[in-house]
């Protein structure tokens, strides 16, 4: 039962690599086929091609320019998980508990501090 932890230890750390770049690439080829459908609707009901610049325009991915803000936000979450690991002075699976605790507490005050700039963006304009 002993040899089984890290020969389990070792499967997972393969596994999860694999299956990240067999979801991108599932991803990658819905998208080209989201796109080729659209193109292909466009020009079956014969869209003028301002219309259909317009459409296109629509489908691009905006830069996310809050990606900064959340880069930061997690990896303050990450220090203040290894600090609050460190003063509670806790093992095992407990200091990944504390480190995920620590990201979410990240994400959470990245997506309120983003919700705030955009509503500040919609006032503005």
């Amino acid at each position: 039962m002993d040899e089984l932890i890290p020969l389990s230890a070792v499967i997972l750390s393969l596994a999860i690599p694999i299956v990240a770049i067999i979801c991108a690439v599932i991803g990658y080829i819905r998208k080209k086929e989201n796109d080729t459908t659209l193109r292909r609707l466009l020009i079956e009901n014969h869209t003028d091609l301002e219309t259909a610049k317009a459409i296109m325009a629509e489908q691009e991915k905006k830069p996310n320019k809050y990606h900064s803000l959340r880069s930061a936000c997690i990896l303050i979450g990450i220090g203040f998980g290894a600090l609050a690991d460190y003063l509670l002075n806790v093992e095992g699976i407990y200091f990944w508990l504390v480190i995920a605790f620590g990201v979410g507490i990240g994400l959470l005050a990245s997506f309120i501090t983003e919700l705030k700039l955009q509503h500040q963006e919609t006032q503005q304009e």
